[in-house]
């Protein structure tokens, strides 16, 4: 293994928890190292400190390190060998949490970990019924299309144009996801070691993107006010990163909804600093008061727009199951993007695509009647929390699809351990954040199951509260956020 493949001792401390009143404090460490590990925020196949460096870091004895090696080696999260030191692993049958949070529940816990709308069934087999005769048709070709279906590329192009950003297909990659564009764009644009500007409370996934592409990020808080764009500007001009990405519309997880003076700032600050703006608007057509936004590339100063990806999916407005994105860019880093993807992924499933074109041919019947929907399970979920669960605080968002809730206390992800016991899954802030440590007195509360449902894991959460939950560390357990 290469000598570089290594996690630093005063990093490693860095992201463990305070050891005050842990007892006993080897057992301690011990999880929180393997959660870690779990979570990808120590790599697999790194060597970890040595013991003496790793005792000095968080001052506590070697003998309490040599402990905390044992137990890993134990449970199968380290392997050592002779001369090589200690290093990283994952025990047999157990899967990183990147992979477990997609999962679907083994058991009749409700499932609020994961916030996606699901795709009436009767719209799925109408859907599939038009389909079919189109890919009959093109059963008689190679079915390879890296660039993306053509007749994808151009309804996604004109509905940016009927947005108000005049978009051509050659703009247009279409992706397996939203998640899969930008890490396109990231292994593209980015190498090991590059700045990027990321927003806290920020989309987990997006951050582990950044985290296993080995980018150094640098945050900037958006809080229930939204951004201070003041400091996005010095951010920005500070460390003139190599790209920012940010979530303007309906913001995951605040439901924060950027001001249209702001954006042209933010675009100018990035354009003074040669920075890619990576726009993720996954959500931008979920307003559930007002109209929903225009492009953010529309305010992009004349000759600005250069520098700007929009990305978009269909995960949070039809299914997440078609596994259907796209990006919007200058079309000549569209080509490259594409020659990218090749290395990896020939294209994407075209019975996929085909099912997305009929789906965004319905949308002016199709999404009015998922934003009612969704109107009335908020409504739902604020009433719910402020019968069973007065002392939260939270702000109605005016679109996208749930609370970023403060409990007053850093107990979230003690209660989401606890929630389990009563039948809900659930996940606390601190998943959302892009530092460690922080984001311990929120919880993200989708809305995107039925209004009963919502009702009834709000009265279980209750109940794990009145049960007395602690700030202390939760153990182990897959995670689970979308």
């Amino acid at each position: 293994m290469a000598a570089d493949r290594m996690v630093g001792s005063r990093q490693l401390a860095a992201m463990l928890p305070d050891l005050a009143g842990a007892r006993p404090a080897y057992r301690h460490l011990a999880q929180a190292i393997s959660a870690l590990i779990l979570d990808g925020r120590v790599a697999l196949h790194v060597r970890l400190p040595a013991e003496r460096e790793l005792a000095a870091a968080l001052d506590v004895s070697r003998a309490t390190v040599t402990a905390v090696y044992d137990l890993l080696r134990e449970s199968g999260f380290a392997r050592s060998r002779q001369g090589s030191g200690t290093w990283t692993a994952l025990p047999e049958g157990r899967a990183p949490s990147g992979v477990s949070r997609l999962l679907g529940s083994r058991d009749s816990a409700i499932d609020l970990a994961r916030a996606a709308p699901a795709l009436p069934g009767a719209v799925l087999a109408d859907a599939l019924a038009r389909v079919g005769p189109e890919l009959v048709e093109q059963a008689g070709s190679p079915g390879y299309h890296p660039y993306g279906l053509p007749e994808l590329r151009a309804a996604v192009a004109e509905r940016f144009t009927l947005r108000g950003l005049a978009t051509v297909p050659e703009q247009i990659l279409v992706t397996s996801g939203a998640q899969h564009a930008l890490t396109l764009v990231l292994g593209l644009l980015c190498r090991a070691g590059d700045r990027v500007v990321v927003e806290s409370p920020s989309y987990p996934n997006a951050l582990e993107a950044m985290r296993r592409a080995r980018l150094r990020a640098v945050s900037v808080p958006v809080g229930d006010g939204g951004w201070d764009v003041e400091i996005v500007e010095s951010t920005l001009g500070q460390v003139v990163p190599q790209l920012a990405y940010l979530i303007p519309d309906f913001h995951n997880p605040t439901g924060c909804l950027m001001p249209e003076g702001e954006r042209g700032r933010v675009l100018r600050a990035a354009q003074r600093c040669g920075a890619w703006l990576v726009v993720d608007e996954t959500l931008a057509e979920l307003a559930l008061d007002g109209a929903a936004p225009s492009p953010f590339a529309c305010h992009a100063p004349s000759g600005g727009g250069g520098q700007v990806i929009t990305i978009g999916s269909m995960s949070k407005t039809y299914w997440g199951g078609l596994r259907i994105g796209w990006l919007r860019a200058p079309s000549q880093l569209v080509t490259e993007l594409a020659g990218q993807r090749v290395a990896t992924d020939l294209g994407g499933s075209v019975l996929d695509q085909l099912l997305a074109l009929v789906l965004l041919g319905r949308a002016g019947e199709l999404l009015p009647s998922l934003l009612e929907r969704l109107r009335e399970q908020r409504a739902a979920l604020v009433a719910a929390l402020g019968e069973h669960v007065p002392q939260w605080s939270w702000r109605v968002p005016a679109g996208g699809l749930s609370l970023w809730v403060d409990l007053g206390e850093p107990v979230a992800s003690a209660l989401a351990e606890r929630a389990l016991d009563y039948g809900v899954r659930i996940e606390g802030g601190a998943y959302f954040a892009a530092d460690p440590g922080v984001f311990e007195q929120r919880l993200r509360i989708p809305y995107t199951v039925s209004a009963d449902v919502l009702g009834e894991a709000v009265r279980r959460l209750a109940a794990a509260v009145a049960d007395g939950v602690s700030s202390s560390s939760a153990s182990r357990r897959p995670h689970w956020v979308v």
